[in-house]
C-alpha cells in the first residue's frame, strides 16, 4: 500500500498532469464532441473530478457540502447505481457549466481531498478508493490525449496541438522471431501493488510452441497491405469486418490522408509525411487482423504475449490480441457502483495489451488488460504478429 504522505503527492501530481494535458486547448476546443466515442475535453475534467466527489468526499466526509447540485447529473459517466446522467452523446451539448467554472470546481474537490487526506487517518477501503480514483484519472488521461487529437483531426484546418507530443517513436532494430516453447503458463497481477479487477484471478493456461516479432508492424509494411488491395480483398476480412469497410468506406488508418500519392498522418504535431519506419497506429481489430491473414500470420491471444512480453519492448502502441474480454476464473465485481467499472463491458469487445505513447506514468504494466470494441480505431492502437 501506498503510505499517505506518497499517495497525496500522487494524487497532486495526477491532478496537475489532466490540467496541463489542456494547456495547448484554446477554450472552443473544451466543448467539441464530433462523435459519441469522444468526450470533450470539459467532460473529462469534470468526470474525474466527481469521482472524487462522489465516491470519497460525498460518503467520508461529514457534513461535505457539493460544488453544485447538477454536477453529478452532468458527469456521472455509466454508473447506473449512481444515479441518473447525461446521455454519452449529448455531452458536446454542456456548453454550461463553462470551463471556468470546471476548473472552480476541480480545484474546490481537490482542496478538499488533500485537507481529507492529510486530517485523517485513511483505512484500507478509502486509501484503495483514494488510489483507484487516481488512476481513473490516468485513464482519463490517455483519453483527454486521443479525443483531443480526433476533435482536431477532424477540424479542417488540421491545427497542431502541441509540436512537442513524440507520437511516432521508430523501433530501430532487426526484426525477430522470438520462440516461445510448450508449457503452462501462469498469467494474471500476482503482488501487491496497484491493479484492477479483470487483472485477477492469477490462473494458469496451456500455450503451444509459438513464435511472436519482437517487432510492432510498420507503417511501410501497412503501406504494403494497403497497395496490394488488402481493403478490396473481401477474404482477408471477417463479414461483420468487410460490412464495416464498405459502408464507412474505410481505406487507410485513421488520420491518414493521401495527398498526391504520398501518404500523410494527422499527428498531434499537425500534418505531417507518414514516417515509413514507425509502428502503424490508429487500426481497428478488423483491420489488424486482415493485415495478419494477408500475412499469412496470426494475432497472439492476450496468454501469448503475457507469456513472452519480457523478451520485447512494448508501450508504444496498445496491441490488438485475439483474445475475447472475458473474466479470469474466480473473477469478482466489488460491491455496489465499483462494481461497474469492468465487469458489465465483458462483452463483444476485444482484449489489448502493452499501452501507448498517450498512457500516463506509473499506469500501465504486464497484466493490464485494456478492451474495445473491435471497430474503434481512435485509440493509439497497432499490432504484433505471431505464427
Amino acid at each position: 500500500m501506498i503510505a499517505t504522505d506518497t499517495i497525496l503527492d500522487f494524487f497532486l501530481q495526477t491532478r496537475k498532469h489532466t490540467e496541463d494535458i489542456c494547456i495547448p486547448l484554446e477554450t472552443e476546443d473544451y466543448v467539441v464532441q464530433p462523435v459519441v466515442d469522444v468526450s470533450p475535453p470539459k467532460w473529462h475534467l469534470g468526470h474525474t473530478t466527481w469521482f472524487f466527489e462522489e465516491f470519497i468526499l460525498k460518503k467520508y466526509v461529514p457534513g461535505y457540502k457539493l460544488f453544485n447540485d447538477d454536477f453529478s447529473f452532468v458527469f456521472n459517466s455509466y454508473y447506473e447505481t449512481v444515479g441518473k446522467r447525461v446521455i454519452r452523446s449529448d455531452r458536446g451539448n454542456l456548453s454550461r457549466p463553462g470551463v471556468s467554472q470546471v476548473y472552480e470546481y476541480r480545484k474546490y474537490v481537490t482542496k478538499n481531498l488533500e485537507h481529507f487526506i492529510t486530517e485523517k487517518e485513511l483505512s484500507d477501503e478509502i486509501h484503495n478508493l483514494i488510489e483507484i480514483g487516481i488512476h481513473h484519472e490516468k485513464q482519463h488521461q490517455e483519453l483527454l490525449i486521443t479525443d483531443i487529437k480526433f476533435i482536431l483531426g477532424n477540424n479542417p484546418l488540421l491545427p497542431e496541438y502541441s509540436s512537442d507530443f513524440k507520437e511516432n517513436p521508430i523501433e530501430n532494430f532487426q526484426r525477430e522471431w522470438i520462440h516461445i516453447p510448450e508449457g503452462v503458463y501462469e498469467i494474471g497481477h500476482n503482488d501487491n501493488t496497484f491493479c484492477y479487477d479483470n487483472e485477477l484471478g492469477r490462473h494458469k493456461v496451456f500455450l503451444h510452441d509459438f513464435e511472436i516479432s519482437n517487432k510492432l508492424v510498420t507503417n511501410k509494411e501497412y503501406i504494403d497491405f494497403i497497395e496490394a488491395g488488402g481493403y478490396q480483398a473481401f477474404y482477408l476480412w471477417h463479414a461483420e469486418a468487410w460490412d464495416w469497410v464498405n459502408q464507412k468506406n474505410i481505406k487507410a488508418p485513421l488520420y491518414w490522408h493521401k495527398i498526391e500519392e504520398e501518404w500523410y498522418q494527422y499527428t498531434l504535431s499537425g500534418l505531417k509525411k507518414v514516417i515509413l519506419d514507425a509502428p502503424v497506429t490508429h487500426i481497428s481489430y478488423y483491420e489488424a487482423f486482415a493485415f495478419s491473414q494477408w500475412k499469412g500470420l496470426r494475432l497472439p491471444t492476450e496468454f501469448e504475449w503475457e507469456a513472452s512480453q519480457a523478451y520485447f519492448k512494448w508501450g508504444s502502441r496498445w496491441e490488438w490480441t485475439e483474445s475475447a474480454y472475458s473474466p479470469y476464473p474466480g473473477y469478482e465485481k466489488a460491491d455496489g457502483a465499483l462494481g461497474e467499472y469492468n465487469g458489465k463491458f465483458m462483452v463483444n469487445q476485444k482484449v489489448l495489451r502493452g499501452g501507448s505513447v498517450a498512457t500516463s506514468n506509473h499506469h500501465t504494466r504486464h497484466t493490464y488488460r485494456n478492451f474495445f470494441h473491435p471497430y474503434l480505431q481512435w485509440q493509439f492502437t497497432g499490432l504484433r504478429l505471431a505464427k
